[in-house]
């Protein structure tokens, strides 16, 4: 008798030991976050749904909703309503100053600002100024008094489409900005209801692609000597090559800006969360760039060049387990 008692007690021991695991493990490794990105057909979309499957494997079940517009996603994580999202640094730089879309709320948006941390950088997509071949517009200067498309209202994108047009030689003032959801740009544009669309794609795009089978297109470039755009944009040089579409009409490569974002999340997230989608993204380029070419541009971005936000200190130990040399200025 004495010896059943004893084996129940080591068995009701051991289950116990179990149970607390199994708890501790669940509390660990399942976490569910919410995420924001850009249109499902860009970068900025298509890059998230990649990596939710290697954050789901190491317990973060991320839940993504994409057709944001980022700078009101950015506003969401700094009011603790959102966990995280791609943001542009132009964005992040406007909530510390309380200007552009947040100046109707400059204190408070000064204040919120230091909720935010950032994680790493996502290079973006290219931005493509595009117009009809036989519209009779061949450079930006040629859409002076044109409709000329510059993104959502109260976008980070109004400012850097802005400058590309800029860039071009088409300044503010000379054409009719037109604002509207990502999401509805390319039918507007196919309806007539612009001149230029100035859309963020992948390079290669099949939604570029298609666009340029109904009618023949043209993709407005900078001048070699703009190539480099102002600094505080969240932009690098990039080049969209002739022949990159069926129906692209331009005889020589289209010089143009990309995006650059950082992945943004909110300072209370948990240190082990913030590590787990820094490790996985930067330890998987190789292998996203390898199953998607669109992908290629993981692999020669710096971590922190679209970082603007403090770090956060679940990412900072991650960089400093890898021996990543942290830029001071991004050190919380």
């Amino acid at each position: 008798m004495q010896n059943v008692k004893r084996l129940l007690r080591q068995s009701l021991s051991t289950f116990g030991v179990v149970c607390a695991t199994s708890l501790l493990t669940s509390n660990v490794l399942a976490a569910k976050i919410g995420m924001e990105s850009a249109t499902p057909n860009s970068i900025l979309g298509m890059l998230p749904q990649a990596m939710a499957p290697y954050w789901s494997k190491q317990g973060v079940d991320v839940q993504l909703s994409l057709n944001q517009t980022l700078t009101k996603s950015l506003l969401k994580i700094a009011k603790g309503s959102l966990d995280s999202a791609v943001i542009p640094g132009l964005a992040f730089s406007a909530l510390q100053n309380g200007r552009g879309p947040y100046a109707k709320m400059a204190d408070k948006a000064k204040d919120m600002s230091k909720n935010v941390r950032g994680l790493f950088t996502i290079p973006g997509s290219y931005y493509h100024a595009i117009t009809r071949a036989d519209s009779g517009i061949q450079s930006w200067p040629d859409a002076k008094g044109k409709r000329v498309f510059i993104g959502p209202p109260a976008g980070a994108a109004n400012t850097q489409i802005s400058s590309l047009a800029a860039a071009g030689g088409l300044a503010i003032g000379e054409y009719k900005p037109i604002k509207a959801p990502w999401g509805a740009a390319v039918q507007s544009f196919q309806d007539g209801q612009f001149d230029v669309f100035v859309g963020t794609f992948s390079l290669g795009s099949q939604s570029v692609a298609e666009l340029s089978l109904t009618n023949e297109i043209r993709i407005l470039g900078i001048p070699g000597e703009k190539m480099m755009p102002p600094e505080g944009l969240g932009m690098q040089p990039a080049e969209i090559p002739a022949n990159t579409y069926p129906g692209q009409v331009n005889e020589d490569s289209a010089l143009t800006w990309q995006t650059i974002m950082m992945m943004a999340v909110n300072k209370d997230m948990s240190d082990d969360i913030a590590y787990t989608l820094t490790k996985e993204f930067v330890d998987n380029r190789m292998a996203l760039a390898e199953s998607n070419a669109l992908f290629n541009d993981l692999l020669t971005t710096d971590y922190f060049v679209g970082v603007n936000a403090p770090l956060h200190p679940g990412a900072v130990r991650y960089y400093k387990e890898e021996g990543i040399p942290i830029p001071e200025a991004l050190l919380p």
